[in-house]
């Protein structure tokens, strides 16, 4: 049984990417990043600021590719692995999801960390990052622990971090 969903954009993400942007969430980033809430939604963020994290649920709204169920990682060449299995953007529904830190909230604004997506993302829900509910000591690196390479250094590559080779 198929369902027809429907999701309203609440806002809109503004970040300086304008045609290249990073695999993951970058803390200190350059640049303003902030998610501007509809004003109708404003008042949905009364208390948030008392967070630290919050997750970003949106649109990954300029996609060209369809998936494919098996993929190839970038920073893992050769190795193939399952779409669910990874974190690629490409994905059957194109939400994505990212977890940032609150600098400050004026208004409608959130001004956060850095984010990895394009600016004017629609925004389709925000959610706070609780320490214990959403911190699993027990998460492990799945298919990344059976690699050959050098894990730390490709978890700088999963993160987007610049590192020298």
């Amino acid at each position: 049984m198929s369902v027809n969903l429907k999701f309203k954009q609440i806002g809109v993400i503004r970040t300086p990417y304008i045609n290249n942007a990073p695999y993951q969430p970058v803390d200190e980033d350059e640049g303003e990043f902030r998610i501007v809430v509809d004003e109708k939604y404003a008042d949905g963020l009364v208390e948030l600021k008392s967070f630290r994290y919050i997750y970003v649920i949106y649109y990954i709204h300029r996609l060209t590719r369809s998936p494919a169920m098996i993929v190839s990682p970038p920073w893992t060449p050769g190795t193939k692995v399952g779409l669910f299995a990874s974190r690629s953007a490409v994905r059957p529904n194109p939400i994505g999801i990212s977890i940032v830190r609150i600098k400050t909230i004026v208004h409608n604004e959130i001004f956060t960390s850095g984010l990895d997506v394009f600016d004017s993302t629609p925004l389709l829900d925000i959610k706070p990052y609780i320490k214990d509910l959403d911190s699993k000591n027990d998460a492990n690196y799945g298919w990344l622990d059976d690699l050959d390479s050098n894990k730390e250094h490709l978890l700088l590559h999963i993160k987007g971090i610049p590192h020298e080779y």
